[in-house]
């Protein structure tokens, strides 16, 4: 009989398995970090090369017929740009009118589009929503705009459902070679596929007027041309765009002329670099680390490395090509590759210790950018409206200034637009067979999601397992002395430890309630007049320490003691604090990843580590001593100005970091409604002020 109880009172394997976990959680703590690290290293490694998924692309199957007939056109309208620019009297009018007779004489639809240019300021209420195209911003006045120039072709194929878009920024108060090689490459693309048979979609080229920037007139456009609006501000004084040849005029449309469903968008643009060779940049990150289909920056490199002979580059970190550790974690992983090459020629896992470091810079790169939701081109206006969309830069290692050169530079850039386009018009429908979510190591290699997301699944995996295992201590679940089963068995002791897990959390509710009330405060620090960076970002400590002070008095009895817990409570505030921190790294990993892998690395060691610093100056043991210093630093390096600065330090140098950088930095994010800049606000910010109180307490 008492075998027969035993057996029916036997746990269940899993709830053993969670008692195992929660009585080792320093150990799963410390395994789970550091396998989350190193598999964020090895990342490069681990980067598969790219390929393409939609065999509907088809890129390079045909011969390219782009021609030096549609060069030497499109080097008379740079001639004429140019030409016209020596002389700065009617420039700017005079110019639009140019590029749209040279589009109206290929037989295209052109149509003139009016934009005012609204100014990047932060809103609470419309965060997450751009302004609404039929209102003008209050500081922008009739007499401050932008004229876009649109041309399209209508396809001989198409049912005119589906477009394919061209941009080419174009500053027409600056003018020069630069952009207006630009649009020479554009114009000979588009001369082309006004004369071929087999295109299927239509063609959007789009001028952006670039003088206010070069997303801005993007944005507008697509604003428009996605949710039309009927006020005074779509029709355009005619005056402004006069050319001078009213049969000309007459041709040209006011409004916004409008195509099918975009199926991609290129930018084109063209910069001076001191090359050793012809490069091709690739700009892909989008607004809070959207990514166009991968399959589109493959058909790209593909054209470009194999057709034209470019190679093909993304942004890096230049920092870390020169770090040594980052050579000697490269070393380390090739000679453990020779190993395992050795126990199993079938596993490749093999890389060279230069292809780690540049795979590393290129990854590094891709996730901050990512991370920092900001988009890196005009290209981001796209992935608003889900269109796939890259900027592409073209860099020569000669001067443009040499003729053959420029035709040369000319031919090779069209064809591969012409390629590009030629496999887009393949397409029955959106990209959609290849990834959406990756990092990128190199322009063609590649780290997929569900590789990326293991190293980040390691890092958070220890929150839950803490905040259960302290919460479990401090109610005594595993009573182990009569003083625990008597406290256990006492009733009124449970409704006290009840009580002292709700002050707790409400402790932390009032701190993350502060947190949004920090976020919002750079919206009133901003309508200071004439005030610097450096004095804003004082204003925004200041108001931060005194706000928390407020909601301490207003919305937490004295008994609380929101900065001194009674004995024994610090464990359950951290609990508390781990899974709020827990549930705010999930809820960004599905906004922003790179955002959520960033705050962990940062944040979690942290989180973990926490423990009062006076209990560890009492220990005096070796152990202590060690985690009172780990707390020291990391609540240094974890505090958001201090990562701000001390990246900053390592990228740029220390000599020339001011205090109103971050102030600058910011105001980039909410500037341009990044998802990271909640986060720091309403998640990391508040989780290091509760680590701090932990940090602080007094025994």
């Amino acid at each position: 009989m008492a075998e027969t109880e035993v057996s029916k009172k036997r746990k269940r394997p899993i709830v053993r398995l969670a008692v195992l976990l929660l009585s080792h959680s320093v150990l799963v703590s410390v395994i789970c970090c550091t396998a989350g690290v190193f598999g964020l290293l090895l990342l490069p490694v681990l980067a598969k090369n790219t390929y393409i998924s939609e065999n509907a692309l088809m890129p390079g199957s045909t011969s390219s017929m782009l021609s030096n007939q549609e060069v030497s056109e499109a080097n008379k309208l740079i001639k004429e740009l140019n030409n016209l620019h020596s002389n700065r009297l009617g420039a700017t009018t005079e110019s639009h009118g140019i590029i749209a007779k040279y589009m109206s004489n290929l037989g295209a639809q052109v149509n003139n589009h009016k934009f005012h240019p609204q100014l990047n300021q932060f809103h609470p209420l419309h965060f997450f929503s751009g302004p609404d195209s039929g209102v003008m911003q209050e500081n922008s006045t009739r007499s401050l705009y932008g004229i876009n120039t649109v041309g399209i072709i209508r396809a001989p194929r198409g049912d005119g459902k589906e477009a394919i878009v061209l941009v080419t920024p174009y500053n027409a108060v600056k003018g020069g070679l630069r952009e207006a090689l630009s649009l020479g490459i554009a114009y000979s693309v588009f001369s082309l596929l006004t004369r071929v048979t087999w295109l299927a979609k239509d063609i959007i080229w789009l001028v952006a007027d670039s003088q206010y920037g070069e997303y801005a007139p993007v944005a507008a456009w697509l604003r428009d041309y996605h949710t039309p609006a009927f006020s005074n501000l779509d029709s355009l004084n005619t005056e402004t765009c006069h050319v001078g040849n009213n049969n000309f005029e007459s041709k040209i449309s006011y409004g916004i002329r409008r195509s099918g469903t975009m199926a991609a968008a290129l930018v084109l643009g063209v910069a001076y670099r001191n090359e050793n060779e012809d490069t091709l940049g690739i700009y892909a990150e989008a607004s809070n680390g959207q990514m166009p289909n991968l399959d589109l920056i493959n058909i790209v490199h593909y054209l470009a490395v194999h057709r034209q002979g470019l190679r093909v580059k993304v942004e890096q970190f230049h920092w870390l090509l020169n770090s040594k550790w980052v050579k000697s974690l490269g070393e380390v992983f090739e000679s453990l590759g020779k190993m395992v090459k050795t126990l199993n020629p079938d596993w490749k896992l093999g890389i060279s210790a230069a292809d780690y470091v540049e795979g590393a810079a290129t990854l590094a790169s891709s996730l901050y950018h990512q991370a920092l939701g900001v988009p890196t081109g005009p290209h981001g206006a796209f992935r608003d409206y889900q269109v796939d969309a890259i900027t592409l830069e073209f860099s020569l290692r000669i001067s443009f200034d040499r003729l053959d050169r420029r035709n040369d530079f000319l031919l090779h850039g069209g064809r591969l637009i012409e390629g590009v386009i030629r496999s887009v018009n393949n397409l029955l429908e959106k990209f959609h067979q290849s990834f959406f979510l990756y990092l990128l190591t190199s322009p063609s290699k590649f780290v997929s999601v569900g590789v990326y997301m293991i190293a980040f699944a390691l890092l958070v995996a220890p929150l839950p397992v803490v905040a259960a295992s302290l919460y479990a201590k401090t109610l005594d679940l595993n009573p182990t002395s009569e003083k625990d089963k008597s406290a256990t068995s006492n009733e009124l002791g449970s409704v006290l430890q009840s009580w002292k897990w709700l002050n707790s959390v409400k402790t932390v509710f009032v701190v993350h309630f502060w947190g949004a009330t920090v976020s919002l405060l750079p919206y009133f620090i901003s309508q200071i007049p004439d005030s610097d960076p450096t004095t804003n970002f004082s204003v925004w400590i200041l108001f931060s320490i005194l706000s928390l002070e407020i909601l301490r008095w207003i919305l937490v009895s004295p008994s609380s003691h929101i900065y001194g817990l009674p004995q024994g409570e610090w464990a359950i505030l951290k609990s508390a604090t781990i899974s709020s921190f827990f549930i705010g790294l999930g809820l960004m990993s599905v906004i922003n990843f790179a955002t959520a892998e960033i705050g962990a690395l940062l944040m979690v060691p942290m989180a973990l580590m926490a423990h009062p610093l006076k209990l560890d100056v009492r220990g005096q043991s070796l152990r202590s001593i060690l985690r009172m210093i780990c707390n020291l630093v990391l609540g240094v390096i974890s505090f958001p100005p201090a990562t701000f600065f001390v990246f900053k330090g390592v990228i740029e140098g220390f000599s020339g970091i001011k205090a109103g950088d971050f102030w600058n930095w910011v105001e980039s994010l909410w500037a341009w409604n990044s998802a990271t800049y909640l986060y720091i606000g309403m998640v990391h910010l508040p989780c290091w002020v509760l680590c701090v109180q932990i940090l602080l307490r007094p025994c």
